[in-house]
């Protein structure tokens, strides 16, 4: 049993160390696009703890925003994390999903103020607002 945890202990080091590693490259990396793309994954953290405290989130987008957020944080992943780029995209691609899916279901005003980051990444992944009815 010690050894169990100690190897999730490990792992988790090991996530947490490769974030803090991603934050200090990116506040190297020039303005534009490459240095948003390399904030994105501690934004969705943050917009994705902010939902799931947010009372006007439904149930059922939590547990989506929740396994996303496991995803993130799993060791296990379909592209590992330590090649160059594109390591990071199977977690960019399944929180973009499960924010996608929350956003057909939680008012697009708590979708923005949730979000830390630049307001054109949200809006972008979001999509365009839908119309009100003119009921």
């Amino acid at each position: 049993m010690d050894g169990v945890v100690q190897g999730a202990a490990i792992a988790i080091g090991a996530v947490l160390l490769s974030w803090v590693l991603l934050m200090v490259l990116a506040r190297t990396l020039p303005p534009g696009t490459a240095r948003e793309l390399a904030r994105f994954l501690p934004a969705c953290a943050t917009a994705v703890r902010r939902l799931r405290q947010h009372p006007a989130v439904p149930r059922r987008a939590k547990v989506v925003l929740l396994l996303a957020g496991l995803w993130v944080l799993s060791p296990i992943d379909l592209i590992p994390e330590f090649l160059p780029v594109i390591g990071p995209l199977d977690d960019v691609v399944v929180v973009a999903l499960a924010l996608r899916y929350a956003a057909r279901r939680v008012p697009r005003d708590v979708l923005l103020t949730a979000w830390p980051g630049d307001r054109r990444i949200i809006a972008r992944l979001l999509g365009p607002a839908a119309a009100a009815d003119p009921a």
